[in-house]
């Protein structure tokens, strides 16, 4: 993974943390606080758990993005492999970039409902009930494998490096951009919450989406017309 590739994956990602993150996920980090954080704790206990929650959804994040990205380079073994692989994962990022806009229910159709699974849900209760610091690291974890639009489009874009390393890169990468928005939900309730800031925040990070869908075709499309360019050219590893 190249610089430019990194960056544009952070810009997404934080720009999307402020629209679409809040929205799915700013309502889990309002009952924890209410459940697990009663009593007042000092500033410093709520610093740590509000910061291991998202290093644990940062952990889930990482371990799925090396899974894709090992599953991208098992079946890139051939020049046109790879260029296949990248314009289908190009195809899926426009799609789940226009998914986030509204304009088509790409998205929707995928989610799977590992949520609704009673393993889950009852392991969801039990952490949500304990006192312990480290429940909330174990909170995050559970809650980086809740089904979410966002996280499918980079777990796209990790599969798109055919690298498990690199693949692990861009999660940890998304991971960490998405931390700002949510440590600070507490702090900033009336921005965060409004629907016009949220929005406005969504079409940027949708649009970046797109734009970075088409990017990733335009590699496959060059890819699969010179027989010549490596998987780090690809790749911008």
């Amino acid at each position: 993974m190249d610089t430019v590739n990194l960056v544009t994956i952070a810009t997404i990602a934080f720009l999307g943390s402020f629209g679409h993150c809040i929205g799915m996920c700013g309502g889990i980090v309002v009952a924890y606080s209410s459940i697990k954080l009663g009593g007042e704790p000092s500033k410093a206990y709520q610093s740590a758990a509000h910061l291991l929650y998202s290093l644990g959804r940062v952990t889930t994040y990482t371990t799925l993005g090396a899974l894709f990205g090992y599953i991208g380079g098992v079946v890139t073994f051939s020049n046109l492999a790879n260029g296949i692989l990248l314009i289908v994962a190009g195809v899926a990022m426009v799609l789940a970039g226009l998914s986030l806009l509204g304009k088509v229910k790409f998205l929707t159709i995928i989610e799977h409902s590992f949520s609704s699974s009673s393993f889950y849900k009852n392991s969801f209760k039990k952490v949500l009930n304990s006192k312990s610091l480290f429940s909330f690291y174990l909170l995050g974890m559970l809650n980086g494998l809740l089904p979410c639009g966002f996280v499918y489009f980079f777990a796209i874009a990790a599969a798109s490096t055919a690298s498990a390393l690199d693949g692990a890169i861009v999660m940890a990468v998304f991971g960490l951009s998405t931390i700002p928005a949510m440590f600070g939900l507490g702090f900033l309730t009336s921005l965060a919450s409004s629907g016009n800031f949220r929005n406005f925040m969504m079409s940027l990070s949708s649009i970046a989406v797109i734009i970075y869908g088409i990017f990733t075709l335009y590699n496959g499309y060059t890819y699969i017309s010179n027989p010549n360019k490596t998987v780090q050219q690809c790749h911008g590893g």
